[in-house]
């Protein structure tokens, strides 16, 4: 049979062309997925300012957070979870590691925000850091002049240093603050870097750093002969909490937002990756079943001479392993680009670091293919289970009209599709709170399409049963030709409605859900600000000084510093949603935080947040058992462990819990140490310009220091949520143009086998007009119950989302989306159907009757 099915492939191969597309660009999207997987797991870049030191030695990031319940027999008793802010090391450390044999070098790194300025303006776009000139041998950077030797020298690298003269004063901002300097020479790095590098001598660099005593990093310069690896594991092994890297993962010591932002692209590549293979599942099925379909009279016959199911199924199946194994290694060529482009997409947007590189290697390529033949296998197997299992005698009178759809495998798969679906749907309303609840909200429309795609034929006759007089009515003839065909037909047209209600169902649901949750967000930020301005530093954060200044001013009610970063609960035990991922904080100014925050103090008061003090979401506070006067204690985001009293318990809206801690204690754990913004609440009777005007003032002589209006804060906040949506965007927009694909696959495949059926209505005395006026009724038809379909899998998914977050089942978003998509549904049911049609019917109606079919 397998000699047949190369056979038959050879004989049919225009009939395959449908598959093989499918196959083709459905491999391509899981390389790509594949792509972008295997880069946030490796997540590679090049060390630049560090390349010439063998070891790098930093602070661990990762942190171990509890698991729920750990006990003593259970192995993994911790989950990881990475440190959002610089883990700094003890100054020791270097004379520590200088004396381990085969170190030729221990040099500490410091790096802190030093931005030379003109003219109150940045020299250059993009961040700029300082540190000390020993450092500067890790690159190792080559001297054009002399290395600073005092508090008033410093040396630029060249992108700084344009038009600067050697001797020439330059000012920098270093912690909010301007200073002069002189620039006694110039610092070229022996290849491109991605920031700007200030060097001052060492004293002056540990000084500016904000954590005299404490360093970032330690380059180890390697006696010659010895291996990195030996000597990284001797380094580490100095002090406790020391991570010690070699090779290319010295990148990762030197771009720590490497580690979050690659978690963040793997999980974004696996849930688009796995909707990829189940779209993929669908679309292969679907298109094989149409083919199978088309072929009844030619499997029926073959049953009729003698061939058994096994032998039946063993060709349909070698068919489709063949297509797959070309497709899938053809399609892995498209696969690579898609991949580099979407991976250049998130790098330009931010949400990967434009120093991480792309890796595509044999991995993805080869789970790429296999999926590929395994998705083409198990579409055959189910495609093909019913023409193996066919009675001679009943394939050859179904093979012109097929009748029989609903098998013991559709009505298991769909009633467990329409359970797991109601399941999500009920955890999404229940368990979760705010925009997290879009985890299970999102799988929730492709759990439902399988279930509407197992029963579609039987939903698709009732549908046509519905439609079929209003129909008859306003198109006459045609429409009862349609209806007619549809009726005698289901299984066929439900082949063509299953990709319109993906295809619509997906973009509808997906994207609506997006903007949802945009939205939400956007409320819940609108909702919890009180503040009528905000000043912000684009120089690395706001002097201390600057607060004083701003709440001291007559038109002001209040200001607050905002800092944002995030805490782990360690007593009491905390096994909420959040006990892995962390819980968000913000650092405000407790004196002011009631003018500024528009949270609900439940009990407590937000003036007494000074010290080691916390205020906390009333939900969070109940979870924990906690009350206003106990003690918790919280890991900070640089791994330190701080014991704090809870002085006040908020009113917030669920989803959108953050834990308020003092900004001063909170900025000596963060990698800055300093506020970038300052939120200034007006007083009564004082309008926006004024104090906008007074605002810009009292900041006036500050380089970067820039002052926004409520509606400034908005649009930002704006802005950021829609980064975070365009990704979803863009992976949803590759998933459904797959699906817009079968759609335009499917309709042609289903209507260019019919030329036999267009004769046979030719020569019984229909015109070629009124035929392609009933393949015009035939398409609307198939697009209107796809679309309804896709509009009720649509709905699965955002009603109880939108029921959750916005307490309305309605979700958020212009219409024009829905429109979009029914619009973009309808055209590419009419082209895949009409053009077709046309052709086929160009030729004489006896020759398409007397035609192979």
């Amino acid at each position: 049979m397998i000699a047949l099915a190369l056979r038959t492939l050879r004989r049919r191969t225009g009939g395959m062309i449908g598959t093989f597309v499918a196959i083709f660009f459905g491999a391509a999207a899981v390389l790509a997925c594949g792509g972008l997987m295997e880069s946030g797991i490796h997540a590679s870049a090049q060390p630049q300012r560090l390349a010439a030191a063998a070891v790098v030695v930093t602070g661990n990031q990762d942190l171990e957070v509890a698991k729920n319940d750990p006990d003593e027999d259970d192995k993994e008793k911790f989950r990881s979870a990475t440190l959002p802010e610089r883990v700094r090391l003890d100054a020791g450390v270097v004379s520590k590691v200088a004396a381990v044999p085969g170190v030729a070098a221990a040099v500490a790194d410091v790096s802190f925000a030093a931005v030379p300025v003109r003219d109150d303006r940045p020299l250059r776009d993009g961040a700029v850091y300082g540190h000390g000139w020993s450092s500067a041998a890790l690159a190792p950077f080559t001297l054009n002049g002399t290395a600073p030797r005092g508090p008033g020298e410093v040396v630029l690298d060249p992108s700084l240093a344009a038009g600067v003269p050697i001797g020439s004063p330059v000012s920098i901002v270093v912690g909010g603050v301007m200073h002069s300097y002189k620039l006694t020479g110039v610092a070229t790095a022996p290849a491109p870097t991605r920031d700007g590098a200030v060097f001052f001598d060492d004293a002056t660099a540990a000084t500016l750093s904000g954590h005299p005593g404490r360093i970032d990093a330690v380059g180890v310069l390697a006696a010659p002969g010895t291996d990195a690896n030996a000597l990284a594991d001797k380094v580490s092994a100095v002090a406790p909490g020391l991570v010690a890297r070699t090779g290319a993962d010295r990148a990762l010591l030197e771009f720590p937002e490497l580690s979050l932002d690659s978690e963040n692209l793997i999980v974004l590549s696996a849930v688009s990756g796995g909707m990829s293979v189940m779209v993929a599942i669908f679309v292969v099925v679907a298109t094989l079943a149409l083919s199978l379909q088309q072929r009844q009279r030619e499997l029926a016959l073959l049953r009729a001479v003698g061939a058994t199911p096994r032998q039946l199924r063993r060709m349909v199946v070698g068919e489709a392993a063949v297509i797959a194994l070309i497709a899938g290694a053809l399609g892995c060529l498209p696969g690579n680009a898609l991949g580099r482009w979407l991976f250049g997409q998130l790098a330009e947007h931010g949400i990967v670091p434009r120093v991480m590189e792309y890796r595509q290697g044999w991995v993805p390529m080869v789970v790429a293919a296999g999926a590929a033949l395994l998705i083409a296998v198990l579409g055959a197997l189910v495609a093909g289970r019913k023409a193996a299992t066919t009675r001679p005698t009943e394939a050859l009178s179904e093979a012109a009209v097929p009748r029989r759809w609903l098998g013991p495998v559709r009505l298991v798969l769909a009633v467990l599709a329409f359970g797991g679906g109601t399941a999500l749907m009920i955890v999404t309303l229940t368990v979760f709170d705010g925009p997290i609840a879009a985890s299970t909200a999102g799988p929730t429309v492709l759990v439902w399409a399988l279930g509407l795609a197992m029963i579609s034929p039987g939903v698709t006759r009732v549908m046509v049963a519905i439609v079929r007089w209003p129909l008859r009515l306003v198109t006459g003839i045609p429409g009862y030709l349609a209806t007619a065909n549809a009726r005698a037909n289901t299984v066929r047209v439900a082949a063509a409605v299953t990709p319109i209600m993906l295809a619509s169902g997906i973009a509808t649901g997906m994207i609506y859900l997006q903007t949802t949750q945009v939205d939400a967000q956007q409320r819940a930020f609108t909702e919890s600000l009180r503040a009528d301005a905000v000043v912000t530093s684009g120089t690395g954060g706001l002097a201390p000084d600057v607060l004083p200044a701003i709440a001291k001013l007559p038109q002001v009610a209040g200001a607050s510093e905002l800092i944002t970063s995030k805490v782990w609960v360690q007593q009491p035990f905390d096994d909420g949603s959040d006990a892995e991922d962390g819980t968000p904080v913000q650092g405000v100014t407790g004196a002011a935080a009631a003018q500024t925050v528009a949270a609900t103090v439940r009990s407590g008061a937000l003036d007494k947040l000074s010290g080691n003090t916390i205020a906390l979401p009333t939900g969070r506070a109940g979870d924990l058992g906690l009350h206003v006067g106990d003690k918790m204690s919280v890991r900070l985001g640089d791994g330190a462990v701080a014991g704090l009293t809870v002085v006040a318990l908020l009113d917030t809206k669920p989803g959108f819990d953050s834990f308020l801690l003092p900004a001063d204690l909170l900025a000596q754990h963060t990698t800055s140490g300093l506020a970038n913004q300052i939120l200034v609440r007006a007083k009564p009777g004082v309008d926006q310009a004024a104090l906008a005007g007074a605002l810009r003032q009292a900041v006036a002589g500050r380089p970067g220091v820039a002052v926004g209006n409520r509606d400034a804060m908005l649009a930002a906040n704006l802005d950021q949520q829609q980064v975070g949506a365009w990704v979803n965007y863009l992976m949803v927009g590759m998933i459904t143009l797959y699906t817009v694909i079968a759609v335009v696959n499917t309709q042609v495949m289903g209507t260019a086998r019919r030329r036999r059926e267009f004769g046979l209505q030719r020569l019984t005395g229909v015109h070629r007009g009124q035929v392609l006026r009933m393949m015009a009724v035939e398409a609307g038809l198939v697009a209107l119950v796809g679309l309804v379909l896709g509009t009720l899998v649509s709905m699965t998914t955002l009603v109880p989302f939108s029921l959750l977050v916005n307490d309305s089942p309605i979700p958020s978003g212009p219409f024009g989306i829905y429109l979009g998509v029914v619009g973009a549904a309808v055209a590419l049911v009419y082209l895949g159907t009409l053009l077709p049609a046309w052709l086929a019917t160009r030729g004489r109606p006896a020759e398409a009757v007397a035609a192979d079919e």
